[in-house]
Parts: structure tokens; sequence; C-alpha cells
């Protein structure tokens, strides 16, 4: 059974950076679109980024320019470099593929000062 498993989260100031990471077994992400979610306190969830097998992002307009995905084939992980953090961004992100499998636990994000 797939497993994915999301890390990187914490506590960030704003303006800060994170950087989330995406693993999985039982799953080739080079094969799959993949993707991350995010949902904010009682809020739906919404994808934050998106990247195809041949590497073309998109990206929320919340995000763009300061939100980066990223694949590392070799080590089947995929992650998202997250810069001037804002509080906006407090939120539990979720890695997931296309089409959708499992949600994992999600890591959680909070900007704060």
């Amino acid at each position: 059974q797939v497993q994915l498993v999301e890390s990187g989260g914490g506590l960030v100031q704003p303006g800060g950076s994170l950087r989330l990471s995406c693993a999985a077994s039982g799953i080739i992400f080079s094969r799959y679109d993949v993707c991350w979610y995010r949902q904010a306190p009682g809020k739906q969830r919404e994808l934050v980024a998106h990247t195809n097998r041949n590497g073309n992002a998109n990206y929320a307009d919340s995000v763009k320019g300061r939100f980066t995905i990223s694949r590392d084939n070799a080590k089947n992980t995929y992650s998202l470099q997250m810069n001037n953090l804002k509080p906006e961004d407090t939120a539990v992100y979720y890695c997931n593929t296309i089409p959708l499998l499992n949600w994992g636990q999600g890591t959680e994000v909070t900007v704060s000062s």
C-alpha cells in the first residue's frame, strides 16, 4: 500500500523559509504529476503547487514567486521550498500525486512572530 510521508514543517517567523519534503513507499514519483496542497484552520484544502513529469510547474497565485516545487528522482522524493513566508501560509501541508492517493498525515507550518 502506498504511504505518503511529509516532513519539514515547523514554526517560522514572517519572512523566513522552510523546505518541505515528501517521501513515499510503493510508488515511483517520476511516473506521476506531483502536487503540494495545504489546509488552513477552518478552510478547505487547496492546491499550492503542481509539477508534471517534464518538470513544468504551476502555482497558486498566493504563492507565486515565493514557493518552488522540485523533484529528486534519484531519492524518490520531492520538495517545496517556501521563502518569504507570511502568516497566511500557516496550514497543514500535504503532498499527493495525480491521480490522488491516500492522504498522509501532513506537516504543519506555522508562520508567526
